[in-house]
């Protein structure tokens, strides 16, 4: 079985922490794998928010495979995280698994350039908090035979669709950051775009989100 010698027990527990969160939102989830060199890319779709999110993993050393060698690979997110083993720094790839269809499309690679207008970090922190309570304060507001589904729905789509700042990055995508734990005090923010994809990068992880109207334009099928 192939092993993963991740860089440090830190980067081993983030991992787990990422993993832990996307298993949070969907029981069944998958998760897809890629690794070259020292670099493992760990790819996942927490159904709630309608974005990619994107795990770099430091490695110690290349994987077992070899520098030559690329892995790509969709498993059950459930089971990486029981491989994960935080004391030794290690993780085991498990056995694939039929992928979702979002596991075929994937943000390309390169061509990434800075968008403009991005708030800072403390000012994004302070968006989600704000959206999350007007959520919350428009729900609890619908009387008992209103709150349905497809209103709880229609509210989440009229707040979490909004853009932020001056960008064209949806709030959810801010959201998904701070609950998939990559929007931390005092780290850098950046936000990138490449054809239909925008991506808010941060140093824990990314989300990647493809824009509204541009349907399947520019996407990368891997």
């Amino acid at each position: 079985m192939t092993v993963f010698h991740l860089a440090d027990e830190g980067e081993a527990a983030d991992l787990a922490a990422f993993l832990s969160r996307l298993l949070h939102y969907d029981r069944g989830a998958a998760v897809r794998l890629q690794a070259a060199g020292t670099a493992l890319a760990v790819f996942g779709r927490p159904p709630s928010f309608e974005v990619l999110a994107v795990r770099a993993v430091r490695l110690a050393k290349p994987y077992e495979k070899g520098l030559e060698v690329t892995l790509d690979v969709t498993v059950s997110a459930g089971e990486f995280l029981e491989t994960v083993d935080e004391k030794a720094g290690t993780a085991l790839v498990p056995g694939a698994v039929t992928g979702p269809p979002w596991a075929g499309v994937l943000p390309p690679r390169g061509d990434w350039r800075s968008e403009p207008g991005l708030p800072a970090p403390d000012a994004l922190r302070s968006l989600v908090a704000a959206v999350v309570a007007e959520f919350r304060s428009r729900t609890q507001e619908l009387p008992a035979e209103l709150r349905t589904r497809a209103e709880l729905d229609r509210i989440g789509a009229d707040i979490w669709s909004r853009t932020v700042g001056d960008t064209r990055l949806p709030v959810r995508a801010v959201h998904a950051a701070q609950s998939l734990g990559f929007l931390r005090p005092g780290v850098p923010l950046g936000l990138l775009s490449s054809g239909a994809w925008l991506r808010l990068r941060t140093p824990y992880g990314s989300i990647a989100v493809r824009r509204a109207g541009l349907g399947a334009l520019d996407v990368s099928v891997r």
